[in-house]
């Protein structure tokens, strides 16, 4: 029997984004009703969003054909998933919170 185990891996990124996500929406409806001019805070999102979508990354490339030919030892990844939970969920909350009023 072959396991694809993929559809699992990818599953546990994306559900602690969802969850960052949602917990940032309340107050995303809060600034929507404001009514005030939208800009995008670059800033916090080069400063959090793109390292934690680095360390996200890092969780899916022992699964992609890129880990062969790059040959990194991937120590972030020994142990439980805890790590790159809690950078889902900085990640999802971050990606709302960039967008200001």
């Amino acid at each position: 029997m072959n396991y694809d185990l993929m559809p699992v891996v990818l599953y546990g990124i994306i559900f602690p984004i969802v969850i960052g996500v949602l917990l940032r929406l309340p107050k995303l409806f809060i600034e929507i009703k404001q009514n005030k001019p939208w800009k995008f805070d670059w800033i916090k999102f080069v400063a959090i969003a793109i390292p934690t979508l680095f360390v996200i990354a890092m969780a899916i490339l022992p699964f992609t054909a890129a880990a062969g030919i790059m040959k990194i030892s991937l120590i972030i990844m020994d142990g439980t998933p805890i790590i790159q939970t809690i950078a889902g969920i900085v990640l999802g909350y971050s990606l709302l919170d960039c967008l200001k009023e």
